[in-house]
């Protein structure tokens, strides 16, 4: 067993192959085509096509969205209302989405409920929604209301 140094590595027997010399006749095995068969595009000199070309079909990088903006495919949709509208409601009592209903603050009650931070609260309100932001969290909190998330 011999041991190995960096001033005496080689290549173990057998590992690297010669490379074939090309177009040298046809003893030398890849005579006159060289193996790229008779006629066509890939037989040519230099590379066939470029990098991603499909035949001329519109190329998967030209096809997919690129980047930003474009649609995502299940967007959530809130129906969405500002801390500011809810400040003229009585002192103590329940907000839903049924309750917005009926005093006109909600027009189009499509979607779940969102209460945005838009604005000042001074009253103590249950706000029951299916989301909030942050800040209406804090403001509904800091007058003294409680938010309850509904399904």
């Amino acid at each position: 067993m011999t041991t190995y140094s960096l001033d005496n590595l080689q290549p173990q027997p057998g590992s690297r192959r010669r490379k074939t010399r090309k177009g040298r006749g046809i003893a030398a095995g890849q005579g006159a085509s060289c193996g790229f068969g008779m006629r066509g595009q890939k037989s040519r000199s230099g590379r066939p096509t470029r990098p991603g070309f499909e035949g001329g079909q519109m190329p998967l990088y030209r096809r997919v969205p690129k980047l930003k903006h474009f649609p995502l495919v299940n967007p959530k949709e809130f129906t969405i209302i500002n801390v500011s509208k809810l400040a003229d409601l009585k002192s103590g009592s329940t907000v839903s989405m049924d309750s917005l209903v009926k005093q006109g603050l909600v027009t189009s009650p499509k979607h779940p409920l969102k209460v945005l931070g838009n604005g000042e609260l001074a009253v103590t309100l249950t706000v029951q929604a299916a989301a909030f932001t942050t800040s209406a969290r804090e403001k509904i909190e800091a007058a003294g209301g409680t938010c309850e998330i509904t399904g």
